[in-house]
């Protein structure tokens, strides 16, 4: 029997066999001697953080737009809204299927639904000539429907697959997923200002800002199916995740070249999704507070609740991109050591004290200046992604590959319910202002 040695990213966790030696790959195991292509791997999964919400963001950051074709349909609001209960929806069956669910046709198909998804967007706009109306609208929700799908299919996919690599991994992600509004706020800024004096500028930057989310999105569907499986350091997390019984890597590892027969000796007892939910549930309600408190104020009340300022109608744009830049900011506070937060009762506190952060939006919104507001989401932004990259890099710790993978799942299963809660609670902005 070889023994299993317990070593960080930097020094992958290698089992050493009779025969072998940790200065060189051992021979039954295939473990790189370095964290070859480390860095490699780091970076696609930023990429593929910022391609598991670039559409979505792109929604979100074009609101302004479609302010424009449907301005008495909310659609800030109602787009997330009609987005949400597809994402949980799906996500809440792939959780309770993921052991059974190859990975790689899982985020594949996800982001090929993104890539077509958005250009459907486009379609859209071209065949009704950028006019508003109940039908297009219909049509709209429709497509937000299938990003809802999409990001269910991928943020599981991809979060139980690196929840059992290390977590460095997890953290480049999350990062990438933060960087995707970063981008497309920016983006949006750029395209804004470049066609404002232009006939119809407003729809001519959507349309150019679209077309750049699609090939983001099959950018994505390119670097998942042939780049990330062939990465060194990604085939030895999964050639282990498969000797510790996980059935979800196989077609990554063939797409690799490397055939994995069924471990016999392995006869560890794999904890159940019931007992993973039963140890962690504070990192799990975690994370749904972390999303009920966020999405009950943005996007929806920074564009229809706070006011007529200086800014005029760059002031939610210029709101939304302080969000997404800080939530950038705090998904990278993390690698700090002496920022981390790993006391599980800290981090309890830490994402319980941000509903402090409701009352204080709605009394600035009433009283304040844009500058207080601009702080306020500033901070909403930091805060949602420091605590964020500390939950999904704790939780798995510990815990066998098919463990890590369906705990990954539950977390993001419990990150989009907490999304469809705050969706829903956000509308309470409109009706207690009776403007619904």
């Amino acid at each position: 029997m070889g023994k299993t040695v317990f070593l960080d990213c930097n020094l992958p966790l290698i089992r050493v066999d009779k025969g072998s030696t940790m200065n060189g790959a051992t021979e039954e195991s295939g473990a790189p001697a370095r964290t070859e292509g480390k860095f490699t791997a780091l970076a696609v999964c930023w990429v593929l953080g910022l391609g598991s919400l670039v559409s979505w963001n792109s929604m979100l950051t074009i609101s302004d737009y479609y302010y424009q074709l449907f301005p008495h349909y909310h659609p800030s609001r109602v787009l997330t809204l009609v987005y949400q209960p597809f994402a949980l929806g799906v996500i809440a069956i792939l959780a309770y299927h993921e052991a059974k669910i190859d990975t790689r046709w899982r985020n594949i198909r996800g982001y090929a639904l993104f890539f077509i998804s958005t250009v459907l967007l486009i379609v859209l706009d071209l065949v009704t000539s950028g006019k508003g109306g109940i039908g297009p609208y219909i049509a709209l929700c429709v497509i937000v429907g299938s990003f809802g799908v999409a990001d269910a299919f991928v943020q599981g996919g991809m979060v139980g697959d690196l929840s059992l690599m290390c977590p460095e991994f997890i953290q480049s992600f999350m990062a990438g997923l933060a960087a995707s509004g970063a981008l497309t706020s920016g983006l949006r800024l750029i395209t804004k200002a470049a066609f404002e004096d232009f006939h119809s500028g407003l729809r001519k930057g959507t349309i150019l800002f679209l077309s750049i989310s699609a090939a983001f999105e099959f950018l994505c569907v390119v670097l998942y199916a042939i780049v990330f499986p062939k990465i060194p350091l990604v085939k030895f997390y999964r050639k282990k995740a498969a000797s510790e019984g996980s059935k979800t890597v196989s077609s990554d590892l063939a797409a690799a070249g490397i055939q994995i027969q069924s471990n016999q000796e392995d006869k560890t007892e794999i904890l159940s999704k019931k007992q993973l939910f039963q140890k962690n549930m504070d990192y799990l309600f975690g994370v749904y507070l972390i999303y009920v408190l966020t999405l009950s104020i943005f996007p929806g009340f920074l564009y229809e609740n706070t006011g007529e300022h200086q800014l005029g109608s760059w002031y939610p744009l210029v709101l939304i991109a302080m969000y997404n830049v800080w939530d950038l900011v705090g998904r990278y506070v993390p690698l700090i050591n002496c920022l981390k937060l790993e006391s599980r009762k800290g981090l309890l506190i830490a994402i319980l004290s941000r509903f402090l952060l409701v009352p204080a939006f709605y009394f600035t919104a009433k009283y304040g200046d844009q500058g207080w507001m601009i702080l306020l989401t500033s901070f909403l932004g930091l805060s949602n992604g420091h605590l964020t990259v500390c939950v999904f890099t704790a939780a798995p710790k510990g815990y066998k590959a098919p463990e890590q993978n369906a705990l990954g799942n539950l977390l993001v299963m419990f990150l989009l319910g907490g999304i469809f809660s705050g969706v829903a609670l956000d509308w309470l902005w409109i009706i207690g202002n009776g403007s619904f």
